[in-house]
C-alpha cells in the first residue's frame, strides 16, 4: 500500500504513522541508528509491505496486470489500494478521512529533529500540499500514477494506470477486500 495505507495500518498512532511513513526513507540496518519508536514505525512499514508483497491475491492481481503494466504493476496495485481505502474509508475507520488527514498534518512527532533533513521536506510538502485529501478522487489517482511514474528510474506505463484500473474495477476490488480483511485481522488494526 502507499502512504494511505500505511497510515491507516498505524492504528491511530500518530507517532507511529511519522515513523512508519519514514520508512521509504531508510536502508537496511540503518534503521538501528534512530529511537525505538522510530525503529519500530520502520519495521511497522516494511511488514506492511512484505504482507502485501506475500498476499496470494495479491500476488494473482499482479499477474492480471502485469502485461498492461510491465515492471509497475506492483506499484499501480500500490496506488489502487489507497485509492479505494479513501473511497471507501466510511468502511474502515470510525473517523472521517479530512479529520483523520488533519489530525496528521497537524501533529509534531516528538522526534521529529531525528528525521532526517529530506524526509522532513517531503512531510511539510505533503502537508502544505494535503495530497492525500485528493486520494477518494478520480483526479488523485491520475495524479498519484503520474506523478509516482515520473519519479521512476526507468521508462514505464504507471501514467496508463487509471485506464488499467477502470478495465480491472472488479478484480482490482475484490482483491482489495480480501486484502483489506486479512491485513486489518493481521496487523490488529482498530476503527
Amino acid at each position: 500500500m502507499n502512504f494511505l495505507g500505511h497510515l491507516y495500518f498505524s492504528n491511530n498512532d500518530l507517532e507511529l504513522m511519522y515513523a512508519n511513513l519514514f520508512g521509504d526513507f531508510v536502508k537496511g540496518k540503518a534503521m538501528y541508528n534512530f529511537p525505538e519508536k522510530i525503529q519500530k514505525g520502520i519495521q511497522l512499514h516494511r511488514s506492511i509491505d512484505g504482507y502485501i508483497d506475500t498476499h496470494e491475491d495479491v500476488r494473482k492481481l499482479l499477474k492480471t496486470l502485469y502485461p498492461e503494466l510491465p515492471k509497475v504493476s506492483n506499484v499501480a496495485i500500490d496506488l489502487f489500494f489507497d485509492h479505494l481505502l479513501a473511497s471507501h474509508w466510511k468502511n474502515f475507520h470510525s473517523i472521517e478521512l479530512t479529520e483523520f488527514l488533519e489530525n496528521f498534518y497537524t501533529f509534531q512527532p516528538l522526534y521529529w529533529a531525528d528525521y532526517t533533513s529530506d524526509f522532513q521536506s517531503f512531510i511539510e510538502i505533503m502537508r502544505a500540499r494535503k495530497w492525500l485529501n485528493y486520494y477518494p478522487m478520480r483526479e488523485g489517482l491520475e495524479k498519484s500514477c503520474a506523478g509516482v511514474g515520473s519519479r521512476i528510474s526507468f521508462p514505464n506505463l504507471l501514467h496508463q494506470a487509471p485506464l488499467t484500473f477502470d478495465r480491472h474495477y472488479n478484480e482490482i476490488y475484490s482483491c482489495f477486500e480480501s486484502y483489506m480483511s486479512d491485513a486489518i485481522q493481521h496487523f490488529g488494526t482498530n476503527k
